[in-house]
């Protein structure tokens, strides 16, 4: 499953990425393999979303989102 569609309120484990280059960036911003994810609200019209990972909330694009593969 992909972390772009995760629902509001669930939580996911980040397992890996698509894009290596997305990667460098989300890891860099705490999206690091094993770190937990909880998906806290999504924009009115689905984009952007934001997240809860590493104790703090991080908003990302739905694409940038759909990079991150979940356990």
């Amino acid at each position: 499953m992909k972390l772009s569609q995760l629902k509001v309120g669930k939580k996911g484990i980040v397992k890996g990425f698509t894009d290596l280059e997305m990667s460098v960036k989300l890891m860099e911003m705490g999206c690091l393999p094993g770190e937990e994810v909880t998906v806290e609200r999504v924009a009115p019209l689905g984009d952007p979303i934001a997240i809860n990972v590493s104790g703090y909330q991080l908003s990302l694009r739905k694409r940038e989102a759909s990079t991150i593969i979940l356990l």
